[in-house]
């Protein structure tokens, strides 16, 4: 029995860490493993939940075949680790953080298991998000934008979207939709009846 992998792609600024942290705690008790990303960056409490490699670690695994999925992107090293065909063989769903320049190698590998997931957002909102997270310099922000345009008209025909450019709430229902699992209300929907 193999399970699906639920390839979700979004610029950086789309919102794709929020979503994530939301599905990490809103969706523990689901059937679906949530992947953990191996960078070559410093952890940041406000950012992505990843596992932070030196370039030696990183370069290890690597020469020893311990990524399923591995990229290079803004100057980092991105993996996605063996675990996740385990966790597919097992029948598992399982939602990885991947990249769009990585999708048609994604695609060969894993073939009709693999559902892309686009999180898609406006440019100024996108603009907007990348300044206020003051991570970047105006120019690293120039680039990302640009970069994003040029993957807008790149998209997998069966890909499946998420629309973060208004509340966070309803793109994570959206991706919860997606993902076939029944997203929990929160408290304050509950009170609302949504």
């Amino acid at each position: 029995m193999t399970g699906k992998l639920f390839y979700l792609m979004g610029p950086s600024g789309s919102g794709k860490d929020s979503l994530l942290r939301m599905c990490r705690h809103r969706l523990a008790d689901r059937p679906l493993m949530i992947a953990h990303r191996y960078i070559t960056r410093e952890p940041d409490p406000d950012g992505e939940n990843h596992v932070a490699l030196t370039q030696q670690e990183y370069n290890n695994r690597s020469e020893r075949g311990l990524f399923a999925m591995e990229w290079q992107a803004n100057g980092l090293c991105y993996g996605i680790g063996m675990e996740v065909d385990l966790w597919l063989a097992q029948g598992c769903n399982v939602l990885v953080n991947g990249s769009r320049a990585y999708i048609d190698q994604a695609r060969e590998h894993y073939g009709s298991t693999l559902v892309p997931v686009l999180v898609r957002v406006n440019q100024d909102v996108l603009m907007q998000r990348l300044l206020n997270r003051g991570r970047e310099s105006l120019a690293d922000i120039e680039r990302r934008i640009l970069r994003a345009s040029r993957f807008a008209g790149q998209v997998p025909p069966d890909t499946r979207f998420v629309d973060n450019n208004g509340e966070l709430e309803r793109a994570f229902r959206q991706l919860a939709g997606i993902l076939n699992v029944e997203a929990p209300r929160t408290f304050e929907g509950m009170i609302r009846g949504a």
